[in-house]
């Protein structure tokens, strides 16, 4: 199976959370893995407010970091190709939907994924909107 996740959801890799076993079971069964080039500095933003916040520590931070950089190594990073650009703007003119997360689902649908894996509903519903075989993790 072809997966693509959201930021939202990939974070559940290394904040345990709702939805964190559910991610860990389709990342198993995935063939390939991909993830939109943002996801790596949306995480590390994540990772270090949960820092500044004082939700994770130093040695938490780092060992998160290092496991999030050995899985990118691992997975397609999909780009912001002008037809990705082109279909986040198709996406944002059609449904209610942050900027960022209508390149995760350019890219997924670019890329064509058979499932993608977000927990931010109105991202959800953009994905199947678009014909997207999607996966809502919840919050």
């Amino acid at each position: 199976m072809r997966l693509a996740v959201d930021s939202s959801s990939f974070a559940k890799r290394y904040i345990q959370e709702a939805g964190s076993d559910r991610l860990d079971d389709l990342l198993q069964n995935a063939s390939d893995l991909a993830l939109c080039v943002i996801v790596v500095p949306e995480l590390i933003s994540g990772l270090n407010r949960r820092l500044r916040e004082g939700a994770l520590t130093g040695r938490d931070y780092r060992q998160a970091r290092k496991q999030l950089l050995d899985d990118v190594r691992d997975a397609t990073v999909l780009q912001l190709t002008p037809a990705v650009i082109a279909s986040a703007v198709k996406l944002l003119e059609n449904n209610v939907l942050r900027a960022m997360d209508a390149l995760h689902v350019a890219c997924a649908l670019e890329w064509k994924a058979d499932l993608f894996v977000t927990s931010d509903r109105k991202q959800a519903d953009a994905a199947r909107n678009s014909g997207l075989r999607t996966e809502y993790l919840g919050q």
